[in-house]
């Protein structure tokens, strides 16, 4: 296992990974590549996202890839936070691929997640998922993730909020 940057080599696989998600909205939102027909293009437009450009704050984006070199899981790291971001997305958006999970991907994403976190010297990592994902919640506070609130968005929607210490 090891967590790559995406790149031109990994542009099928993304594609596969996608199409599994299917019509659902990607998590994180970051890895998407809706109206984007060129993969190039998509590369160039998340460099520009992880510089912080319009609604993204700074990020680092990553695939989780095993042994037979297929994409996982995915993960997007928020250097900073922005009114969204202390509400709802955190500063580690993670999903797993559809056919992967309940295998322990989504542990190990969020803990190679927490480690470049350390690296990145971020502080106290805020993560979150919707209050009807209990799986994902299990995951968060198996790598430590204390819950302290929730919050309602304007369509009645739940997040759950965990804090785990970085340090």
């Amino acid at each position: 296992m090891q967590l790559v940057t995406p790149s031109l080599k990994w542009e099928s696989e993304h594609q596969a990974y996608c199409k599994e998600w299917g019509p659902s909205k990607m998590i994180p939102n970051s890895f998407s590549l809706d109206g984007y027909t060129d993969y190039s293009v998509y590369l160039k437009a998340l460099r520009l996202k992880q510089k912080g450009s319009e609604h993204w704050v700074p990020n680092s984006n990553y695939f989780l890839v095993n042994g037979e070199q297929k994409i996982v899981a995915m993960v997007s790291i928020r250097h900073e936070l922005n009114d969204f971001l202390w509400r709802v997305g955190g500063h580690i958006g993670y999903s797993v691929r559809p056919s992967q999970r309940r295998k322990g991907y989504g542990a190990r994403i969020l803990d190679e997640a927490l480690a470049k976190c350390k690296q990145l010297e971020l502080g106290d990592i805020l993560v979150t998922c919707a209050a009807t994902n209990v799986g994902s919640a299990k995951v968060i506070m198996h790598n430590g993730g204390v819950e302290t609130e929730s919050h309602r968005d304007e369509n009645g929607l739940e997040t759950r909020l965990f804090w785990i210490k970085n340090g």
